[in-house]
């Protein structure tokens, strides 16, 4: 009977700890996210992943302002132009994503894409989304779309090892994020999908050809940025 004992009192204390782990992971998301309203993410979880994978870190904060608007209207055109309309999740988009096993396929806003990559890993599986989700909603409800946008164009990987509008902007074009044009502005963000095959300095026919496409949709854009003006106080 003792030793009965023993052994359910470090199951409990295993239980225990295996709970307050859980807690924390579950925790540190929802609490980060208060604290990046007002500073700027240290790292994101895929920064930290591609160091491990011996990646470098080239990355460079800087404020929306000092971010091309072309690259906004380009991101914005590219991967989520229901960007203003939605609160973190566009089901619109899911809706018309879902194949005929009824398992969505990309329809990632571009809030979703911010706490993958703030939060979560790379690749996919129901279990990574299952977290996603109730992150994205939450991203949106404490963030301003603004500042959303401001994180998202500063840690979001255009190149390997690349992180953010500035970097992106040096390493393929050698001029600053503020100086982008609408045509750099859309090679960045036709190498969005795959930043480690497309590379936007030095485009190859389907990112070019991808550009082009995002290029068009940009004329008419300037409707579905209207969160992301600024303010008067």
């Amino acid at each position: 009977m003792r030793g009965d004992t023993r052994l359910d009192g470090s199951g409990r204390r295993w239980a225990g700890i295996a709970a307050v782990v859980a807690g924390t992971v579950v925790a540190l998301p929802l609490v980060l996210t208060l604290l990046y309203a007002v500073v700027p993410p240290p790292a994101s979880t895929l920064m930290i992943l591609r160091l491990v994978q011996g990646y470098g870190l080239n990355r460079e904060w800087v404020a929306y302002d000092d971010i091309s608007p072309h690259l906004v209207a380009a991101v914005v055109a590219s991967e989520d132009a229901r960007f203003c309309s939605h609160r973190g999740v566009d089901w619109q988009e899911v809706e018309r994503a879902l194949d005929s096993d009824g398992r969505p396929r990309g329809a990632s806003t571009i809030t979703m894409q911010l706490a993958k990559n703030l939060f979560l890993w790379p690749g996919r599986s129901y279990v990574r989304k299952g977290l996603e989700l109730p992150l994205a909603y939450w991203l949106d409800l404490v963030l301003s779309k603004r500042r959303l946008m401001e994180i998202y164009l500063n840690i979001v990987e255009w190149a390997p090892g690349v992180y953010g509008a500035e970097a992106a902007s040096r390493h393929h074009f050698g001029k600053s994020a503020a100086d982008l044009s609408r045509r750099e502005a859309a090679l960045l963000a036709a190498a969005l999908p795959n930043p480690l095959e497309r590379t936007a300095g030095r485009p190859g026919p389907v990112t070019r050809r991808a550009a082009a496409r995002i290029e068009r949709r940009m004329r008419g854009i300037g409707p579905y940025l209207d969160c992301l003006k600024q303010t008067s106080a």
